[in-house]
This record gives structure tokens, sequence and C-alpha cells, in this order.
């Protein structure tokens, strides 16, 4: 009787398995069918735009991946807008790891972050954010420089993108790790916090490798260390902060790609095996290396990790400094 009851549970399984293939087989020749909206929940003309065109390229032997930017509320308008999308593989969100940020920073979101999407991939890391300071900065190295901060708490400051942005979180991190305490001062973009870093009216800053690179080129600042895990081919010269002694520390901005819940896992397949097929040409690699990006191709399940773990890590400081919702 046992082996009779084995026989059919292998029997189920593979008819599971072929029938799981087949639906696959389906997908490939069926989907896509038409044009793939692809949702940026900011403005035209920054980094989403041009992964997302720069992808589009490589898969337009399947589909056109058309560009609807939707800016609003820090992201959230257009995020809400695929949150509440027909799950039919027709309309996808492309944004960054403020996906995982804003559940932190708004005391209410129409959406959740989690349970109203379906993880595709993780399409690029950032190169990283560099740690820099303002030449008045005596510290040469990461060490010197955490010794400096220690000794006057308080006292020395740092450049963000406003609160909650990235630029914030980053550093609050760095304050987490070093058990430092640099002063926060916001700005309403990462542009004006890099031009008073350069004229002195900030000390540090955290900020996007190749928006710093040019300040950096041109003597205005210098680079302490890169938040990222490896080192940056723009800068080979500067260590990581890990490297640098502050075990453990990385801070790396991301950007990936979801349905909305409830879309067909054999259209997720579909979708993250061309988007990883994309990414292993030579052309691409170059076109994101030369932007700052390090294409990454997670499965949805390392994907969907990824952001549960920011979202976890990013409520744990914004406690910590009493960062208020709003």
């Amino acid at each position: 009787m046992r082996l009779f009851s084995l026989k059919i549970l292998l029997a189920l399984c593979f008819a599971s398995g072929a029938q799981s293939a087949i639906a696959q087989a389906a997908v490939e020749r069926d989907y896509p069918s038409k044009p793939i909206r692809v949702v940026v929940p900011y403005a035209a003309g920054g980094p989403m735009d041009y992964i997302g065109r720069t992808l589009g390229r490589k898969m337009q032997h399947i589909t056109t991946l058309v560009i609807d930017n939707r800016p609003g509320a820090g992201g959230a308008l257009g995020t809400d807008l695929v949150a509440k999308a027909a799950p039919d593989g027709y309309t996808i969100l492309h944004t960054s790891s403020s996906h995982a940020s804003l559940p932190v920073i708004m005391k209410t979101l129409s959406y959740d972050p989690v349970k109203d999407f379906t993880p595709i991939t993780l399409i690029v890391n950032s190169a990283g954010f560099l740690l820099v300071a303002h030449n008045g900065i005596a510290a040469k190295s990461l060490p010197e420089f955490i010794a400096s901060v220690k000794s006057q708490p308080g006292k020395i400051t740092y450049g963000s993108g406003g609160i909650g942005n990235v630029m914030h979180f980053a550093a609050e991190l760095f304050n987490d790790k070093a058990g430092t305490q640099l002063m926060h001062i916001p700005y309403k973009g990462v542009g004006q916090a890099i031009i008073d870093l350069a004229a002195g009216r900030v000390d540090v800053c955290f900020g996007p490798a190749t928006a710093l690179l040019p300040q950096i080129k041109a003597g205005r600042i210098k680079a302490l260390g890169i938040t990222a895990p490896a080192r940056w081919s723009g800068l080979p010269e500067v260590p990581t902060i890990d490297e640098s002694g502050l075990k453990g520390y990385t801070f790396v901005p991301w950007y990936g790609l979801w349905f909305p819940a409830r879309t067909p896992e054999a259209y997720v397949k579909r979708i993250r095996n061309e988007v990883a097929t994309a990414l292993q040409d030579t052309e691409i690699r170059t076109a994101m290396s030369e932007q700052g990006f390090v294409p990454a191709a997670s499965s949805p399940a390392e994907f969907a990790k990824i952001i549960s773990d920011e979202i976890q890590t990013n409520r744990r400081l914004a406690a910590k400094i009493g960062l208020q919702p709003e």
C-alpha cells in the first residue's frame, strides 16, 4: 500500500512539473504580445529612465518597454499606480531603494510596499556612495576622520538630499556603526548639498559617486571612502569604508522591477530571465558601468529579501534618531 501511494505521489509530482513546464513554454511563446508600460515614479531624465531605456534596447526582440514617468509624493504616486494596476504582466514598477525608505518616512501610504507587489529582479546596484569631505577637514583617512568626529561630537556636519533621503540613511548608518555624532543638515536635493559641501558650508557628505567625481577631480573636495563592498573603478585608489576599518559597513542604493501583486509566476520568470540575459551583454554592462551601476540580476526571492531587510534597517535607524514620519 505504501509503495502504491508513493507511486501515485511521484506521478502527481511529475504531472505538476510537466504542467509547469508546458505553462512556461506557452508564456515564452505568447507573452508579451504587446508593449509593457514601465512606470517610473519620478520626473523624466533620472537614472531609472536611463536604466529602463538601456534595457529596452536589448529587449526589443520580445516587446517594447514604454517608460511612463509619474512623479509626485516622493515616488509614492507612481508606485501606487502600479499597486492598483491589473496583474496581467503589462504594467511594471521601476524604482530605486527609496521603495524601502518611503514606508519609514511617510506616515501613510496608500499601498503596502511588500504585500501589494511581486518582485521581479534587482537590476543594478549603484557603485556606492562616496564619503567626501571639504578640504578644510584635516583628516586624510577614515580612521583619522572617525577619531576627529568622536573628539568633537555634534560639531562636524553632513549634508543630504533631505530628511529620509538615502544620503541621510547612509550617514546615519555610519553614525550607528562608528559610534559618531555627525550633525545632519538636510537640503532640498542632492545638487544643493554638493554645492554647499564644495563651498565649505557643510563638512562632509555621503553622495553618489558619479555626481561627486567632478568635484573630486577639480580638487574642491576629497574622498575618504566608498560605501560599497568593493572599490569603484572610477576612483580605484579610494578604499571601501569596510576595508578602512569600519567592518560590516556597506550602503548601496539599488534599482529594481516589480509587478503588481498576484501577477502570474510565469510572467515574472519571463521578464526576470530577459533582464538577466540583457545584463550579460558586454555593451550593456559597459553602458551601466559608465553611469556608476553594477549589474545584479537577482532572483525574485533574493530581491524580496533585500527589500524586507532594508525596510527593517531603515525602521531601526529612524527609531534611533527619532525620525518621525510625515
